[in-house]
């Protein structure tokens, strides 16, 4: 199970803070990530971490947001700078675990949480 936090109303240029809580291990995941969703379009990438400290991140993140892990806290966090409203969005985080030989993912998503930031 995974829980963000850190949610809320910023103004714009202002920071934030995500974090996604796993219930488990999160070694135990290949990939987390985070996606943003705007109602009625598909979830899009933003920014992504393997269980190896790779990092990648979408066009649009333009080095304002960090992607991190704490693999003792089984956390992943997402450090949101210079924001700006059209950053505003329903962020989910996501986890991704390579499940057998043939290449099949198991994914887990968490339940979303909103950032709003006012111009």
């Amino acid at each position: 199970q995974l829980v963000e936090s850190g949610g809320g109303l910023v103004q714009t240029g202002g920071s934030l803070r995500l974090s996604c809580a796993s219930s488990g291990r999160i070694l135990n995941f290949d990939v987390m990530g985070w996606y943003r969703q705007v109602p009625g379009k598909p979830r899009e990438l933003v920014a992504t971490i393997t269980s190896g400290g790779s990092t990648n991140y979408a066009d649009f993140v333009a080095g304002r947001f960090t992607i991190s892990r704490d693999n003792a806290k089984n956390t992943m966090y997402r450090e949101m700078n210079s924001l700006k409203p059209e950053d505003t969005d329903v962020y989910y985080c996501n986890a991704e675990k390579v499940v057998n030989v043939e290449g099949d993912v198991a994914r887990s998503w968490g339940q979303g949480t909103k950032v709003t930031v006012s111009s």
